[in-house]
């Protein structure tokens, strides 16, 4: 690679030779060199229109010009068992390098339609890759080569697009009995049909991937829906979902504080005794994805017993967590709680990879062993042993922290009358 090259990567060569894509010494949470040479790679093995190839399944479906929008199925230029390419759940154990890898070698082989129109032909064909439960090989001719590569910080990584001449399902695309269920029952709502298939046991990224085809819902209601849309959809309605039967269980009794780093990223969690209510916070370091500035950016959003009726201003990762901490509530601790999610964002992670880190990362955090509090200022001291932010930065940009020291504070002062 040429120093102009190593220039536009804003990576110094020195550093290249003593690192190898090992070390990290660029600050990076990934390897640019490597990332870099797997993107070229996965686009000179297109040189021509011809493709074939074993869908995960994947499929992806834009946002832009809706409703008119793009829908693709995601085809790799490989058969086999291709089933890890698309299965977030299983991510949490590989580098990013590998991630983003597997994701620029899956081609978004692209045709434009109306998501109002989920029956026409085209979508039909898209929407059998979907709804299989084992990779499905597909042969496509593009009208050119693909290119571009796609970052989006709620949908996972995206290979090079082209628009599509001609598209055909090899296999008999295996669908499971409860994905047969909801798809075939047109009495059953969209909301009811995504909570039916994850009490059946599907994975949370494929029942988002069903949802996202217009496959749930009621006849003549069914819409295909934007993958990024999608995916937090099925966050919030599974989440919701678990919280209302999370509310009917006792509280907790004690101060309960997880935490976990990985990937130049810190998680904690701090569960404290009380009805349910949520908070979740995000403190981005100047250099990372969301922040290229100089400066601290510290964020956050909650909700009380009774939920919010507005979109959270941070976004997906919001839903995503919050799916995970009632998960955690409900099948795990068996009681409610207030619960504080604190994620600190370090330089170098540069990569938007989609809010499934987000969501694994704190459904693997709550695997671990929690440290048990005496009192909330203990809990707060333990998390500021891990955290870059102090104590009283993170009690400053909390308000489920401030209102229960404004609580105690009050407690106190009516103890104090006698």
């Amino acid at each position: 690679m040429t120093r102009r090259k190593f220039q536009k990567l804003n990576v110094e060569p020195g550093l290249c030779l003593k690192c190898r894509g090992s070390k990290h010494l660029c600050g990076r949470a990934y390897c640019p060199l490597l990332t870099h040479k797997t993107a070229t790679l996965t686009l000179s093995r297109f040189g021509n229109k011809n493709l074939y190839g074993s869908s995960p399944p994947s499929v992806f479906i834009g946002r832009y010009g809706y409703p008119r929008v793009r829908i693709a199925p995601l085809v790799p230029p490989m058969t086999g068992d291709t089933s890890i390419y698309d299965f977030p759940e299983n991510w949490i154990r590989l580098p990013i390098d590998s991630i983003l890898s597997m994701r620029f070698s899956l081609v978004r082989a692209y045709m434009h339609v109306d998501v109002r129109r989920p029956e026409t032909g085209e979508v039909e064909a898209v929407r059998e890759i979907a709804l299989s439960s084992s990779p499905v090989d597909v042969d496509v001719l593009l009208k050119k080569k693909p290119s571009g590569i796609m970052f989006d910080e709620h949908v996972p990584p995206l290979g090079p697009a082209s628009p599509v001449e001609k598209l055909r399902v090899e296999d008999n695309p295996r669908i499971e009995r409860p994905v047969e269920k909801v798809f075939g029952d047109v009495d059953m709502k969209a909301v009811e049909a995504a909570v039916y298939l994850y009490r059946s046991g599907v994975p949370v990224s494929r029942i988002a991937r069903i949802f996202s085809v217009g496959a749930l819902g009621l006849k003549g209601k069914r819409r295909l829906v934007p993958t990024r849309w999608s995916i937090t959809a099925v966050d919030d309605i599974l989440s919701r979902y678990l919280i209302e039967k999370v509310k009917d269980l006792e509280e907790l009794g004690e101060i309960l504080v997880y935490t976990r780093k990985t990937i130049r990223n810190f998680f904690a969690a701090i569960l404290l005794p009380g009805r349910w209510s949520y908070e979740w916070i995000e403190a981005w370091f100047p250099h990372t994805v969301w922040n290229p500035t100089n400066t601290l950016e510290v964020e956050g959003d909650w909700e009380g017993y009774w939920g919010r009726k507005t979109y959270a201003s941070l976004g997906g990762c919001y839903y995503a967590t919050r799916l995970a901490v009632a998960e955690h509530m409900y099948f795990r601790l068996k009681r409610q709680a207030r619960v504080l999610v604190l994620r600190e964002i370090y330089e170098g992670f540069f990569a938007p990879i989609g809010v499934w880190f987000v969501r694994e990362n704190v459904r693997k955090m709550f695997e671990s062993k929690p440290y048990r509090a005496s009192s909330v200022a203990e809990a707060i001291r333990y998390v500021s042993r891990f955290t870059r932010l102090s104590a009283g930065d993170w009690v400053k940009s909390s308000r489920l922290l401030r209102e229960t020291s404004l609580q105690k504070s009050i407690l106190e002062w009516v103890r104090s009358l006698g």
